[in-house]
């Protein structure tokens, strides 16, 4: 059995239609209710009519991306008790449409961030980037958070100050929108309504963020359980403590402390490649192989590091990450189960005609396009010989 191929679409506002994903050869669509504020429950009605448009286009609804966690939950502050039992309510209404796995992410006040949407490559395609010398000339020129510049080593001090000399005010301007893009479709940040959110991490340390997450699953994971729902973690974007926020789905020990700490199997992981191998010290294939079918979701996606932790969105089968053992070992924990694990393509370069054309950065079409036909490639292949590996195995088992 092959991992089932997905899309992710941004709902009716999407440059790339329905009609253009079925061209892709994706079967499934990971899509969400963007324009529901964080925090508010998801009607059963709003739900139902996505789901409607999703399949009256010859699609199926398959993955959730993402309920998103309000603020009070991560800060466990406030009326957090409150928005967990919203968020539980949400998960009934998704169990009731049919809707079973759900994507989240407990990254404090920025979901994924970078310095570039526009990184030109090679062969004139563009990528989205992350640069640890621009972030620190946002950090500490544009948004101005106190105490910013003790996060940085000296190196990184003395480059953002050139560049900050250097840049211009339309220079600054986009670097700004750029690190406060977010979602499509949901709010954008501001630089004041960050430093206040920043400013409520600030008796919030890696531990005490750690148990906020234990303390949120262990909320939830009874009505998931009951429901059917597998959730999905997401990791961290990029895998690093930045903006003097802790991170704590870094590492294959924190996935692995997140799993133990609430053992139930509705608790599981996104799997993403792109996030995990920004970080030089994982070891992805491992990280798949102790996560096993606790793996709910999978990101394919690769990225290339530089001397200084800066990286860059590479081809999908190019990058750090060798893809090919990867994806051999999530096809190795597929055969397991008696349902395929959905994976999309994720990101992927603005190339070609898109390259004229308005669309979400990460997310246009043909570059996503070109990731999933070379992903379903290498899935195809390595399939036959895990098939065929599997049948030895059990061959030489009976003649033992």
């Amino acid at each position: 059995m092959i991992l089932k191929e997905t899309w992710r679409w941004f709902g009716p506002n999407d440059p790339v239609s329905l009609q253009d994903v079925k061209q892709t050869g994706a079967a499934g669509i990971v899509t969400a209710l963007h324009h529901i504020p964080h925090g508010e429950v998801w009607p059963v009605e709003e739900i139902n009519e996505r789901k409607r448009i999703i399949e009256d286009a010859g699609l199926t609804w398959d993955v959730v991306e993402s309920v998103t966690i309000h603020e009070s939950i991560k800060t466990r502050t406030g009326n957090y008790q409150h928005y967990i039992d919203l968020y539980k309510q949400s998960l009934r209404n998704l169990a009731a449409c049919g809707i079973k796995i759900v994507t989240y992410n407990f990254m404090p006040v920025n979901d994924w961030t970078r310095t570039s949407l526009d990184f030109l490559m090679p062969d004139g395609s563009k990528a989205l980037y992350f640069n640890w010398f621009d972030l620190a000339v946002f950090d500490i020129y544009i948004l101005k958070r106190p105490g910013a510049g003790q996060s940085y080593e000296a190196a990184v001090l003395l480059e953002a100050e050139k560049r900050f000399s250097n840049y211009s005010s339309r220079d600054l301007q986009q670097l700004a929108d750029v690190v406060m893009f977010g979602i499509p479709g949901e709010q954008q940040q501001t630089t004041g309504l960050m430093l206040e959110k920043l400013a409520s991490y600030k008796d919030i340390d890696r531990t005490v963020l750690r148990e906020n997450l234990k303390y949120f699953l262990e909320e939830i994971t009874p009505v998931t359980d009951e429901a059917g729902i597998k959730m999905a973690l997401h990791p961290d974007d990029p895998p690093f403590d930045i903006l003097g926020l802790p991170r704590i789905v870094s590492t294959g020990e924190d996935i692995e402390f997140i799993l133990k700490a609430v053992p139930n199997k509705s608790n599981g992981i996104c799997f993403c490649t792109g996030s995990l191998g920004a970080n030089s010290q994982n070891d992805l294939v491992e990280i798949a192989r102790k996560a096993g079918t606790r793996i709910h979701f999978v990101h394919l996606r690769n990225t290339k590091r530089d001397e200084f932790g800066n990286f860059y969105e590479a081809d999908h089968l190019g990058g750090d990450t060798d893809m090919y053992s990867v994806v051999k070992e999530i096809l190795h924990i597929q055969q397991t189960l008696p349902q395929p694990i959905p994976f999309r393509p994720d990101h992927g370069h603005q190339m070609m005609d898109d390259l004229n054309k308005v669309t979400n950065p990460g997310y246009s079409c043909i570059g996503r396009m070109r990731g999933l036909s070379e992903i379903r490639g290498l899935q195809l292949g390595i399939s036959r010989s895990v098939a065929l590996e599997l049948e030895k195995n059990k061959l030489y088992a009976a003649e033992k």
